[in-house]
């Protein structure tokens, strides 16, 4: 999620070394940092395209406050947890999938990597929770829930390592994001309801970080001068 300081410029990504707005002031910058516009000397067709990054750290901060809602026990009614579906269906699936997409096409590995998985994610929680949990042995339908979570909880732990290299901003909804899984993997494995209602608090502590990076990349590039600090990583 770079700022640039000239509209035409912005959106571009660069190569890692390369510092952001280079020869004409310092913007800020997010999940795309760290990549390239330019590959082998020449201009990357899609320099000019928008920031997919936002997007996707939206979707994934919706659908995700809305669920650590339930999980927290803070709205107790289950039977209202079906408004989870649409959203991890819709925005948080098809929309952070979409995200994933134009990031390959912006040459952002770590972004392309992160928004696919989630909105995959996201479509296959949808899938399991309607489809596959309700044939489930009641005894046994926690354990194969703390399945599915420990699969993300692995992988998120592991994106994390590279977000270093991103900014804090994204950094630390990544650090939150590999909490909230390894809790709520840990409670659902042990059919623990207060170790759930935990990982759903760490749930909403990600979302409104995933928001604020959502809102500082959007705000800066659209003021195209630093508003959020998102802390992006320093490149030697």
């Amino acid at each position: 999620m770079a700022t640039r300081e000239t509209a035409p410029q912005t959106g571009e990504h660069r190569l890692p070394g390369e510092s952001y707005g280079e020869g004409q002031g310092r913007g800020d910058a997010g999940i795309d940092a760290g990549t390239g516009g330019r590959r082998a000397g020449f201009l990357e067709p899609t320099a000019y395209i928008a920031d997919p990054g936002p997007l996707g750290l939206a979707g994934f901060a919706a659908t995700t406050f809305v669920l650590s809602l339930f999980n927290a026990a803070i709205i107790k009614n289950e039977a209202l947890e079906a408004v989870v579906l649409p959203l991890a269906l819709f925005y948080g699936g098809l929309a952070q999938l979409l995200a994933g997409m134009w990031e390959f096409k912006k040459a952002n590995t770590f972004g392309a990597t992160a928004f696919t998985s989630y909105g995959a994610f996201w479509l296959s929680f949808a899938a399991y929770v309607k489809f596959v949990k309700p044939g489930l042995p009641p005894a046994d339908a926690h354990t194969a829930t703390g399945l599915f979570l420990l699969v993300f909880a692995i992988f998120t732990t592991y994106m994390f390592v590279a977000s270093m290299r991103v900014s804090g901003a994204v950094a630390l909804v990544f650090l939150t994001l590999a909490a909230t899984f390894i809790v709520l993997t840990i409670g659902n494995l042990n059919d623990t309801k207060n170790i759930v209602k935990i990982g759903g608090y760490l749930g909403l502590i990600t979302a409104v970080a995933a928001w604020y990076a959502s809102f500082a990349t959007v705000a800066n590039d659209t003021w195209k001068r630093t508003l959020l600090p998102t802390m992006p990583a320093k490149r030697h």
